[in-house]
């Protein structure tokens, strides 16, 4: 999934969202009435720039791990730990940033310092509930897996927080910004994994500690840049007034990233933790190719949006060309690995690793293509607002991923559960066309024929209104006195 779902509306019951996206189609800003397409690359750069420091950071640190960490084990807990960041990370942004892009994205400043004073501290509380459910895991757990998850759990509240600064950034348009605080986290780090190595510190728990604490100074910086201070206390109105989106949101993102956790639980279940080793290994090789799948995410949805409002001939297009230009890259990528690894980067980059972790580039390429294929249909129903139809593609593709993913590792090994969910992603593509045919079909209907009844006339003035209110306040007076707006 390439966008996040930006409009939380229920397209089969025939409501329409109540949130800004719904009150910028009433009142669109000057950029949506003439697309701009200098605008649109130059926010395409930012978000490859920004993603390519973030994702070049986490890949760096993955091969710098799986080089230096044995036995393999070691790695296999490092991959637990990250892949239940990951899923701890989706629930960050389902709750704070996503609905922050979606009812704050090109406000004045004011008022977008007040939106993420409260988002960042949601983003914050999220990171301190997960560090204490991670730091009990540790407890229970033995062995590599302990101390990964201890480290990961101390570590948590910063990496949320950091994450927050991101999307707040975009949500203003200031990419350079988002850019910068992503930049310190690769400036920090990299000594820091360096002196680890040097002084023989090379263990699974000092590495995930320092990556943590890394994240931790971009966490620091982000006050400094935004002059606004997390507003810890804003949470709980902020999970409230956003909970429309909020729980839609972490549905569908969280949804991917529990069902690698789940995959990867099983894989270390059926076979061995050090096949998990491997097969984080080939998803780290994919690392380059997501700076520009992640990057095409920060601005895909927003210009989906426009170009929507502007021709549903052009959205077709649009989809797309986004469809196939991601899936080709994500092919190309594959090729130059295949070709590239036996020549010496394999040894390069995973070090002994690399030889088991080969014959998994394949499927490991084909399941990414897969995933690439769905961009399009998801995009556009985010951008349609039909919710419900891409949580259930979401969700479908997920289970199918985790049944197909098992089934694969009991009886073909390690390259059979990537070969199995491959088979899933792409189904999901299927599945993602099927929910975006009867979502239009489904808009049309809302649209062209419903009867103007008196009932739905008042409903539609009385969102009218709640979007009107939404979209000139952010949280009720009470809860920003004493907020530092900066």
């Amino acid at each position: 999934m390439v966008a996040i779902d930006a409009a939380g509306a229920d397209s089969e019951s025939g409501r329409q969202p109540h949130d800004a996206a719904d009150s910028r189609s009433r009142n669109p800003a000057p950029e949506a009435r003439h697309w701009q397409p200098v605008q649109m690359f130059r926010r395409l750069g930012w978000g490859v720039a920004d993603q390519a420091v973030s994702s070049i950071t986490n890949f760096a640190v993955n091969i710098y791990i799986a080089h230096y960490l044995h036995p393999a084990s070691e790695y296999g807990a490092f991959a637990l730990a990250y892949v239940t960041y990951g899923f701890i990370l989706q629930v960050s942004r389902g709750l704070a940033t996503d609905p922050l892009l979606v009812r704050f994205s090109g406000t004045d400043v004011r008022t977008w310092r007040r939106a993420v004073a409260n988002c960042s501290g949601t983003a914050a509380v999220v990171g301190v509930s997960a560090s204490a459910c991670v730091l009990c895991a540790a407890v229970v757990l033995g062995g590599a897996p302990r101390m990964a998850f201890l480290a990961l759990g101390l570590t948590l509240p910063g990496l949320m927080l950091q994450d927050s600064w991101r999307f707040a950034f975009f949500a203003l348009g200031r990419g350079s910004q988002a850019f910068i605080n992503d930049l310190v986290w690769a400036v920090a780090l990299i000594p820091a994994l360096m002196w680890l190595r040097a002084n023989g510190h090379a263990t699974v728990f000092w590495f995930v500690l320092a990556w943590g604490a890394a994240a931790a100074l971009g966490a620091a910086v982000g006050p400094l840049q935004a002059r606004v201070v997390p507003r810890l206390s804003g949470a709980r109105s902020w999970l409230f007034q956003q909970r429309d989106l909020g729980l839609r949101y972490v549905m569908e993102g969280s949804v991917g990233a529990a069902s690698g956790q789940l995959r990867n639980y099983g894989i270390a279940i059926i076979l061995t933790l050090t096949t998990v080793g491997y097969v984080q290994a080939a998803n780290t090789l994919m690392g380059p190719f997501q700076v520009v799948l992640f990057g095409m995410g920060l601005v895909a949805l927003p210009e989906a949006s426009r170009v929507l409002r502007r021709s549903a001939r052009q959205m077709k297009v649009f989809c797309i060309l986004l469809t196939l230009g991601l899936t080709l890259a994500g092919l190309a990528w594959g090729v130059v690995l295949l070709i590239a690894l036996p020549r010496g980067l394999g040894s390069g980059l995973l070090g002994p690793i690399w030889r088991p972790t080969y014959p998994l580039v394949l499927p490991t390429t084909l399941f990414v293509m897969g995933g690439c294929a769905s961009a399009g249909a998801g995009t556009y129903m985010h951008a349609l607002g039909a919710a419900r139809r891409s949580m259930r593609a979401a969700v479908l593709t997920s289970a199918l991923t985790v049944v197909l993913g098992l089934a694969g590792a009991a009886t073909l090994g390690a390259a059979g559960t990537i070969e199995g969910a491959a088979v899933a992603a792409w189904t999901g593509a299927l599945l993602y066309q099927w929910q975006l045919h009867i979502a239009l079909r489904e808009s049309a209907a809302t649209t062209d024929n419903a009867p103007a009844t008196p009932r739905r006339l008042a409903g539609r003035h009385r969102r009218d209104a709640d979007g009107a209110r939404l979209e000139n306040q952010v949280v009720p007076d009470a809860s920003l006195s004493g907020e530092s707006a900066g």
